[in-house]
């Protein structure tokens, strides 16, 4: 068969193979999976290839097979190079996920040893938990006993002093700039013993099947 005569799909796929066989995706839903990945929708996808939002919907539903012009856009809309558009990354998918929290704007959760503020909050399902806590609490006695959880958990101090109580270790009076990284499952507490509310970022790692 003359190569000229073949579907771009069967020759990116070649181009973009280890050798042997390849077996070449559906290039719409390849597209939309990329899209999702980065949260992004139709129009959002659109604006960032430079495409109609009707195109990209078409090139989606398979409706409609992308030029090589438009596929230089989709590729450079994504940040990825032509080939991975047909080609998926062997192990975990690269998703591009991102959000931002300003100053001050994070979820509140106050409690009456702890005043939490979720940071990250516009992303579900995150592999860390991220939030910005003042510790209000300033003897073990204020708590219902050990806090503990899954995961394991970093924790930063930003100002004042705090002393980390944890199960089996002595407590340990931390200042600002001075970390900890522990085992969430093993009981813990954290409580202020500067003058001021000390605040502290805290990062928990959540374990997933």
């Amino acid at each position: 068969m003359d190569d000229t005569r073949e579907p771009s799909l069967i020759r990116l796929a070649r181009a973009s193979g280890e050798g042997g066989p390849v077996e070449p995706l559906n290039l719409g839903e390849r597209v939309r999976d990329l899209r999702k990945a980065r949260g992004w929708t139709l129009e959002q996808a659109a604006k960032q290839a430079g495409l109609a939002r009707s195109t990209l919907s078409k090139i989606e539903n398979g409706q409609m097979s992308p030029t090589y012009d438009a596929l230089k856009k989709l590729a450079t809309g994504l940040d990825i190079p032509i080939p991975q558009l047909f080609t998926p990354p062997r192990e975990a998918q690269v998703t591009g996920r991102m959000t931002t929290t300003k100053a001050g704007q994070g979820e509140a959760h106050p409690t009456s040893t702890y005043e939490h503020e979720i940071l990250a909050g516009g992303l579900t399902r995150k592999a860390m938990l991220p939030y910005r806590a003042r510790i209000r609490a300033r003897s073990f006695d204020e708590f219902e006993g050990w806090v503990r959880h899954d995961g394991e958990e970093f924790l930063y101090v930003l100002t004042g002093a705090i002393r980390l109580i944890t199960e089996f270790y002595e407590p340990i009076e931390m200042r600002r700039g001075d970390s900890a990284y522990y085992d969430a499952t093993m009981g813990h507490n954290v409580i202020s013993v500067s003058e001021d509310d000390a605040t502290i970022l805290w990062i928990t790692l959540v374990q997933r099947d």
